[in-house]
């Protein structure tokens, strides 16, 4: 399990290498990758900044794309908080930005905490 979320990304990036480096032609564009890292990232820093802790982390390559499935130790469903227009404000962007670059996000619920998997299309 990564200890934090560079750990996770090295993860991902080692998981992408094989379509990355994979027959010519058919490799991954950049900012697809960026798009996976960014959604390891947030997922997992939220675990551990808001979720009580990352309880579980998968992170596997299918038919459709990269497959994530974060776990936490908190109850809570991520909250968008919504912000005034023209003021300072410092976080509240991972979840928009998670459910914006991943083709699906869901939420499970069970004793002790919670499940999300993110499916990132790798075209």
């Amino acid at each position: 399990m990564p200890r934090n979320a560079a750990s996770a990304r090295a993860t991902v990036t080692h998981l992408l290498a094989s379509r990355i480096h994979g027959p010519a032609g058919q490799g991954l564009a950049e900012v697809v990758i960026a798009d996976a890292l960014l959604v390891t990232s947030e997922l997992v820093t939220n675990a551990f900044r808001h979720g009580g802790g990352l309880t579980g982390f998968t992170a596997e390559l299918t038919d459709e794309g990269l497959l994530l499935a974060v776990a936490d130790a908190s109850p809570d469903a991520p909250v968008t908080s919504p912000h005034p227009p023209r003021t300072a404000h410092v976080g509240g962007y991972g979840w928009p930005l998670v459910c914006r670059l991943a083709k699906r996000v869901s939420i499970t619920f069970h004793p002790g905490g919670k499940r999300i998997i993110a499916l990132v299309a790798l075209p």
